[in-house]
């Protein structure tokens, strides 16, 4: 299993995770991926890249992680994909387009990408769904 998850550390970080959580909300930062078997054992946290680091979904070969982040923006709100090893090791970016791009999804023959982005909306709030051939 792929997924996102915060870590607390302070009591600060703590206090406000807890205060977004209480409304049924979550603050998009200091997000990372992990993995784990579907029962919760051997848990490994797959980035370490700081910010928000989500939308986890592994390629059909299960050796790869392709995700949304936003860990190279100076502006925060700049989230591009992403891929990785399940180890974490060879970080590759996939996009370069917009400024918001996320939700990737493989087919399962992995020869197909969906995701959602704001590119080509024309300077609206639009987000749309993007089907792209995947070639290795």
């Amino acid at each position: 299993m792929v997924f996102r998850a915060s870590r607390p550390q302070t009591d600060e970080e703590v206090k406000e995770y807890k205060d977004y959580l209480s409304k049924g909300l979550v603050a998009p930062t200091n997000m990372e991926i992990y993995t784990c078997n579907i029962d919760g054992s051997n848990l490994k946290q797959v980035t370490h890249l700081g910010k928000a680091n989500w939308a986890p979904f592994f390629h059909p070969n299960g050796k790869k992680i392709i995700f949304s982040s936003n860990h190279h923006s100076t502006k925060g709100y700049d989230f591009q994909l992403f891929m990785i090893d399940a180890d974490g090791k060879n970080l590759e970016r996939i996009t370069n387009e917009s400024m918001f791009n996320a939700f990737p999804m493989f087919s399962p023959d992995g020869k197909k990408l969906v995701f959602s982005s704001n590119r080509n909306n024309h300077g609206t709030r639009d987000t749309n769904l993007f089907l792209a051939d995947w070639v290795e």
